[in-house]
């Protein structure tokens, strides 16, 4: 992608002059994002994801009693009948399980994968919405179809209903409002209280048309949730170093390292935490943190780690490596497949490899590209045919034999 090139999606602006001027700072409201833009799923696409055990989604329904939420899967008779106001149905992850969801993201990778979460689809009747609320992430709110408005503004008050299954503003003080159609969209950094409520609307044929919007969202790790998970793989490092340097068929000959006291005087405060064991402790974390390659892996498998709802199918086809070295076939990424990279390794669902030399470049080409031509992958060295060989047969990748082979 040419970060300096202007997108009709930023309004205008390169991706380059969005990152600068938007990005975590103020909201953008883009006219005709996507002209003519046409919904991905139809709304009876969406309600059989749904009914999916594959596909996380939620029933949101407001009442004169208040809001009751329900997590799916949904059979299709459990969901309101369309004549009824007020109620949304939101999926999760629509881009690990439609092509055509999985191609729109790629439009918003002017930022990195690291960043880059997944895309939601809210369907709504006319009163249809969550509340207003704020996000703790950036994202992009596209009207796939019909006709949302959108108040939103810079809340001070960050205070919660209570009693209520969602995180409602309780003192929502909205500052700009804008009616999104078919193909607009709106930007909204962190914190940036929103309120997007369902309009009937009719499309060009005079027939109702259905709301549905696009979030595109992103993952911003907490300080607290990446130290828990680096610490906890950091730890792991360390057991699987001491596991290798064990001679096959026998413990490890260098065993690890534990707290000792020798000089233990006898005490008449047993509650109280020793010092020496504070002391131990805080250098077991600083050791662990020494290796900057080893901090290096733990990130990228964190980040690369697929969610727990994602799992994948062994392929159906075995690897064809003479059509590989020959020229004959390329690979592409599954949509589920999370790839990454850094000075020295490549990170792949949760696992990292040392990378160098021409196979770093090529692997670098595939999780940039989410894939590589024929006449790229026939570049690739024995053990690097072979790890990708690996990665197909785990589902990870496909092989893209050419049209005429």
């Amino acid at each position: 992608m040419d970060v300096n090139q202007s997108l009709a999606l930023l309004a205008g602006l390169s991706p380059a002059q969005f990152m600068r001027r938007h990005w975590q700072k103020k909201p953008l409201l883009v006219r005709q994002a996507l002209p003519g833009f046409q919904p991905l799923l139809s709304r009876a696409a969406l309600f059989k994801l749904a009914a999916s055990e594959q596909a996380e989604s939620r029933l949101i329904v407001q009442q004169a009693k208040g809001w009751r939420m329900k997590q799916g899967p949904f059979a299709p008779r459990s969901l309101p009948p369309l004549s009824q106001k007020a109620w949304t149905l939101l999926v999760q992850g629509v881009d690990l399980h439609d092509a055509g969801a999985h191609e729109l993201l790629q439009r918003f990778r002017f930022v990195p994968d690291a960043r880059l979460d997944d895309l939601m689809i809210s369907f709504a009747t006319a009163g249809g919405g969550v509340g207003p609320h704020f996000d703790s992430y950036d994202v992009f709110l596209l009207q796939a179809s019909g006709r949302r408005r959108w108040k939103i503004g810079r809340q001070k008050d960050l205070s919660l209903q209570e009693g209520v299954p969602l995180k409602i503003l309780q003192n929502f003080e909205p500052e700009q409002e804008f009616v999104l159609e078919a193909g607009d969209m709106l930007y909204l950094p962190p914190r940036y209280a929103h309120d997007g409520i369902a309009e009937a609307a009719t499309s060009g044929d005079g027939k109702a048309a259905d709301c549905m919007t696009y979030s595109i969202g992103f993952r911003s790790p907490g300080r607290g949730e990446l130290a828990a998970e680096l610490l906890q793989r950091l730890a792991e490092f360390s057991q699987d170093d001491q596991q290798a340097d064990a001679p096959a068929g026998r413990r490890a000959a260098k065993a690890p390292e534990i707290y000792r006291d020798p000089g233990q005087d006898a005490t008449a405060t047993p509650a109280a935490l020793p010092a020496e064991l504070a002391a131990f402790a805080s250098r077991a974390v600083q050791d662990a943190l020494k290796d900057p390659l080893a901090l290096a892996c733990a990130l990228g498998e964190y980040m690369t780690e697929p969610k727990p709802s994602v799992w994948f199918d062994e392929a159906a086809d075995e690897w064809d490596a003479e059509a590989a070295r020959a020229g004959r076939a390329g690979v592409r990424l599954d949509a589920r497949t999370r790839m990454m990279y850094d000075a020295d390794h490549v990170f792949i669902n949760g696992e990292s490899y040392r990378a160098k030399g021409a196979d770093a470049t090529l692997m670098r080409r595939l999780a940039d590209g989410r894939g590589l031509v024929p006449h790229e992958l026939r570049k690739a060295s024995g053990s690097a045919m072979a790890l990708l060989g690996d990665w197909h047969d785990a589902g990870w990748l496909r092989q893209e034999p050419l049209a005429d082979s």
